[in-house]
């Protein structure tokens, strides 16, 4: 079974991102204060460090709002699909054709182009996203980022809630692809693998390069081991 046929949230899945960068995470490893990078980068940096040692997956971590999330996405692809009068493909992984560590897990493929990206949240959030036509910087991240692995043109980022009337429950965006904006992310996201790389090169005695024909088998050498 390919990457791209794993079913999400699968014991399988968990295992073929373990230590890879996913869309989602994006924004963490970019996330910046007044006096220079946020903690949100060394918690990752640490997570992705651990997972690629041990091979054992860290983010085990659920709440009432992921699981309503999780339960709610179905139906939020479906009044997707519906409203775009489109068919939305499944698919489990996509890794960086370039860039060995990173991956993206879009919750849908639409046609040869374009990718789908849905949020089921909170219903005040819901409301500020129709207020507001907008979405927070982070989700725009991800689908920029979804596009980078899938070299997918643009990317409908929805937002639902079925608490909502008819017309109500459903928001969605269209993000194209943005050359220099993607481009900058690359070298960024480059930047920060390079030093998980160079933690992970430190502590096993392994050069970077081994380490680099390891991710781009596809982190299933996991874990790393002492030489």
């Amino acid at each position: 079974m390919t990457d791209a046929e794993l079913i999400q949230g699968s014991p399988e899945w968990h295992a073929a991102r373990c230590g890879s960068l996913g869309a989602s995470s994006i924004h963490e490893a970019l996330a910046r204060t007044k006096s220079g990078y946020g903690a949100s980068r060394a918690n990752l940096r640490a997570r992705l460090i651990c997972e690629r040692l041990t091979g054992v997956p860290q983010d085990n971590y659920t709440n009432a709002a992921m699981v309503w999330g999780i339960e709610t996405e179905p139906q939020a692809r479906a009044a997707y699909a519906f409203d775009q009068d489109v068919d939305v493909t499944e698919v489990g992984l996509i890794r960086h054709s370039t860039i060995a560590g990173t991956h993206a897990s879009p919750d849908g493929l639409i046609g040869e182009d374009g990718g789908f990206e849905c949020k089921c949240p909170g219903s005040a959030a819901h409301l500020d996203t129709l207020l507001n036509k907008s979405f927070p910087d982070k989700y725009m991240l991800q689908c920029l980022w979804g596009m980078a692995c899938t070299g997918r043109k643009w990317w409908d980022l929805a937002s639902f809630d079925p608490r909502f009337p008819g017309e109500l429950q459903l928001f969605v965006k269209r993000i194209h692809w943005d050359e220099p904006r993607i481009v900058a992310l690359e070298l960024d996201v480059t930047d920060f693998l390079a030093e998980v790389d160079d933690v992970i090169a430190k502590l096993t005695g392994q050069s970077i390069e081994h380490l680099r024909t390891k991710l781009d088998a596809g982190l299933r050498e996991l874990p790393v081991m002492m030489p």
